[in-house]
C-alpha cells in the first residue's frame, strides 16, 4: 500500500470520528471550561473541526512559522454550533484529501518544518508530522468528549461503544 493510500483511508476514519464527536457540541457553551487552566470547549471543538487544515500545509508548503517574528497569528473563526463545526470539517478534509490526491509518496518523505519566531521547533519527513498530527487530532478529541461527559452531553462512540452510544463501526 502507497503512504498516499494509507494516510488518506486514516484521514478518512479519523475525520468520521470528529463528525460525530463534533455533532453533539451543546448549543450555548463555546465559552465553557472544566478548570480556570483548561482550554474553552468552543476553541478545542474548532481546533477538532479544523486539524485537517494542518495536513494540507504539511504536504502543500515546506513549513510554517506559528508565531512570526513579524507579528501576526492563525485566527479561528468561532463556530458556535455544531453544524457550523461539522461543516469546518467537511471543508478542512476536502482541502486534505485534494492535497493527497496531487502528492506523491516520495513528496511525503521529504521534511516538512514547524518554526516558532523562526527557529525549528520540529522537523521531519512529511508522512512523520501528518501522523503526529492524526495524534494530536485524536488527543483534542478525547479532550473535547471529557468535557461533553462533564456537560451531560451524548457522548458517541468513536473507537469502540461508549456509555451512551453502543453501535461499534
Amino acid at each position: 500500500m502507497k503512504l498516499t493510500e494509507f494516510l488518506r483511508a486514516e484521514l478518512d476514519r479519523e475525520v468520521d470520528r470528529s463528525r460525530r464527536a463534533l455533532e453533539e457540541m451543546p448549543e450555548g457553551k463555546f465559552d465553557w471550561k472544566p478548570h480556570e487552566k483548561s482550554m474553552v470547549l468552543g476553541y478545542l471543538a474548532n481546533m477538532v473541526a479544523t486539524i485537517p487544515m494542518w495536513i494540507t500545509m504539511q504536504i502543500d508548503q515546506p513549513e510554517l512559522d506559528v508565531a512570526p517574528a513579524e507579528g501576526g497569528k492563525m485566527e479561528q473563526k468561532r463556530l458556535d454550533t455544531s453544524s457550523a463545526l461539522v461543516e469546518a470539517l467537511e471543508k478542512a478534509a476536502a482541502g486534505a484529501r485534494a492535497s493527497f490526491e496531487k502528492t506523491s509518496d516520495d513528496h511525503l518523505k521529504t521534511n516538512w518544518r514547524l518554526l516558532a519566531r523562526g527557529k525549528v521547533v520540529a522537523e521531519a519527513p512529511r508522512f512523520e508530522m501528518i501522523q503526529d498530527t492524526f495524534n494530536h487530532w485524536a488527543h483534542h478529541r478525547g479532550q473535547m468528549t471529557v468535557y461533553l461527559r462533564l456537560l451531560g452531553a451524548k457522548v458517541p462512540a468513536l473507537y469502540g461503544p461508549s456509555a451512551d452510544d453502543n453501535r461499534f463501526d
